[in-house]
């Protein structure tokens, strides 16, 4: 007989607005939930498949992804994230991309919990590429320069965590071909963070101790005879704005090889030019584990794909904290009865 005193589990609902909070709160904390993540990722303890691609013919810029992953051990979850890329929501005052998070259970499957995810894949993005900057430059947050290319929400996010994280910069140069962005992030970073902050030209942004790209760019502009310097740390978040010329001449870093060397990426044309795969130093997690050593004199590029793994660990940890604080909402009977008999 079957056992059909099994309640139906609860679904829950987390909005934007709380996910915001609590990333507020608690926004140096998500690079530590970061690393982890990574090194779970080395070892063998989660699963992160390729993503998938939902296109539109006749709107060639717009496109739908899917990131499933899961989290493997005592505490291991699983689920999708759902994210919408619509560069035409620039023009309408709007954010480019807009997300959700499925979280299922580990032993049924069933679905738990849906997470507004927009903020949660900005987080974690930046929060990336805030660690990557920490491990490759000798473990410290203080630099002379940073720059960001690219005046949008991913961008905010970035210089942001680098503040929560507690980096100095004597100054904060900020490059976007949109004068009323770089206007908004050049003001953001000094009134609100507290960094001076100016607007610069491309070539200026280049010549930064740490680059950070953060654009929409869907192909190389940073070209020959433009070339990265020794010692300069290069935080390639956007993947596609640098020649893969520039690539070879550099270090590179990646969260993962395998993920990052497919999509016409900026790696991945360096790797088709090359013939080889020589140009790869290593991942951030082998950094972080001794494995993998770090040339401060060399040029270094860090090309973090962002693996759903990331969404899901933030995800799990942020529904707890909604749970515990009783701002995640149940939505009672929403699957339904779930017996077989």
């Amino acid at each position: 007989m079957f056992d059909n005193s099994i309640d139906t589990p609860p679904f829950y609902v987390v909005s934007g607005g709380v996910i915001a909070d609590i990333l507020d709160r608690n926004t140096a904390g998500l690079i530590d939930t970061v690393a982890e993540t990574y090194l779970a990722h080395e070892k063998g303890q989660t699963t992160n498949p390729d993503s998938y691609f939902l296109r539109f013919p006749e709107q060639d810029l717009r496109r739908i992804i899917a990131l499933p992953a899961a989290l493997h051990g005592d505490n291991g979850i699983s689920g999708i994230k759902w994210i919408a890329s619509y560069p035409s929501n620039l023009d309408k005052g709007l954010q480019r991309a807009s997300a959700v998070l499925v979280l299922n259970d580990a032993e049924t499957g069933y679905p738990i919990a849906l997470l507004e995810c927009g903020r949660i894949s900005a987080v974690r993005t930046a929060a990336s590429a805030v660690l990557g900057a920490y491990w490759l430059n000798g473990k410290s947050r203080k630099a002379k320069t940073l720059s960001i290319i690219g005046g949008g929400y991913i961008a905010r996010n970035i210089a942001e965590v680098f503040k929560a994280d507690g980096w100095s910069f004597d100054e904060v140069l900020v490059h976007d071909l949109d004068e009323n962005s770089a206007q908004a992030l050049s003001g953001f970073t000094s009134d609100k963070l507290g960094y001076a902050s100016r607007q610069v030209d491309l070539n200026t942004a280049l010549e930064a101790d740490v680059v950070a790209f953060a654009t929409n760019a869907g192909t190389p502009y940073v070209n020959p005879p433009n070339a990265f310097k020794s010692s300069q740390i290069v935080l390639n978040i956007s993947l596609r704005d640098i020649a893969p010329e520039l690539v070879l001449e550099c270090d590179n870093y990646f969260d993962d090889v395998s993920h990052c060397l497919k999509a016409n990426t900026s790696p991945h044309l360096a790797e088709q030019l090359a013939g080889h795969q020589d140009f790869v130093t290593g991942t951030i997690g082998q950094v972080i584990r001794g494995e993998v050593s770090v040339d401060v004199n060399r040029p270094k590029i860090y090309s973090p794909f962002g693996m759903g793994i990331l969404d899901l660990a933030l995800g799990q940890s942020l529904l707890q904290t909604a749970l515990d604080e009783k701002t995640a909402i149940e939505v009672p009977g929403f699957l339904g009865d779930v017996t077989r008999w």
